[in-house]
């Protein structure tokens, strides 16, 4: 009776955590954002920059806020950490790159055009790092943290890791059986890996910058992202495939590739072994 009253409890702060971050966000964008557009009479690009930036400022406050009333804290996980920001990004651009660069390496990826940097580059790396703090306050910020403060870490890992794959299964609509498994087994490893980014960092800042950094050294490439083609024009270079889906990672891109798979398993082995043994877990 008592782990089912502390479960209804978690459940109900992760809940009312993300009503207050969603109802922010809606908020800022159909009555903040037209009176902002409206009094600089902003163009379309700048439009969709103050939209992205506001986006960001109003979820980070909400959560912020809601956290701070309901556990009477100091939100420490928000706190800026320069240095460990750029460690954080230089790491997860590293470690995709293991795979996207050894594939172009054996000519499994090939390099079919050079563009040079394109103009909305930079628009998309903003899209990409908003979006991923998003992601990271919501999976490994809410979800996570009330999970591993009521059931544990490994626990909170894997479920949060789980339905973080199951929110990105709508990229690859119509997929076969096989790919779908895939990307399920590959989205559900990295999340676990950002989740222990933030077991180690208990720092949202480094591992958005970590998930940001893996997400734009991918669309760098000119290959899909998370199953999107939507910036693949954009890229510097242009690329096409020449291997089987399972070491390519077919339309979902390198993320699923066996590669990838690998490499991020043996990473959190060795992340759960450290945490352990230092003592960053928590059991319960």
């Amino acid at each position: 009776m008592l782990k089912l009253r502390v479960a209804a409890l978690a459940i109900g702060k992760m809940l009312l955590v993300a009503a207050t971050i969603i109802c922010a966000v809606h908020l800022f964008r159909l009555l903040l954002l037209p009176q902002i557009q409206s009094a600089f009479h902003l163009d379309d690009p700048s439009t969709s920059a103050v939209r992205r930036i506001g986006i960001l400022v109003v979820a980070i406050l909400a959560y912020w806020a809601t956290n701070r009333l309901i556990e009477k804290r100091a939100i420490v996980e928000l706190r800026f950490a320069p240095l460990g920001i750029v460690l954080g990004a230089i790491t997860g651009a590293a470690v995709i790159s293991i795979t996207t660069l050894s594939l172009f390496a054996t000519g499994i990826y090939q390099v079919t055009e050079v563009r040079g940097l394109q103009s909305g580059l930079l628009g998309v790396a903003g899209l990409i790092l908003v979006a991923a703090m998003l992601e990271e306050i919501a999976f490994r910020g809410v979800l996570f943290r009330v999970l591993e403060n009521t059931w544990g870490t490994v626990p909170a890992l894997w479920l949060s890791s789980l339905l973080f794959a199951l929110q990105h299964m709508a990229n690859v609509d119509g997929a076969n059986l096989v790919d779908s498994l895939t990307t399920m087994t590959s989205v559900t490893v990295i999340g676990a890996f950002w989740a222990l980014v933030y077991v180690h960092t208990r720092n949202l800042w480094i591992v958005g910058a970590n998930h940001a950094a893996w997400n734009f050294a991918i669309a760098l490439t000119g290959l899909p992202l998370s199953g999107l083609d939507d910036w693949r024009k954009l890229a510097p270079i242009e690329s096409r495939y020449n291997g089987p889906d399972w070491l390519t990672g077919g339309a979902f891109g390198p993320e699923n590739s066996a590669l990838t798979i690998g490499v991020i398993v043996v990473c959190l082995a060795v992340l759960i072994y450290v945490a352990r043994k230092r003592g960053r877990t928590i059991e319960v």
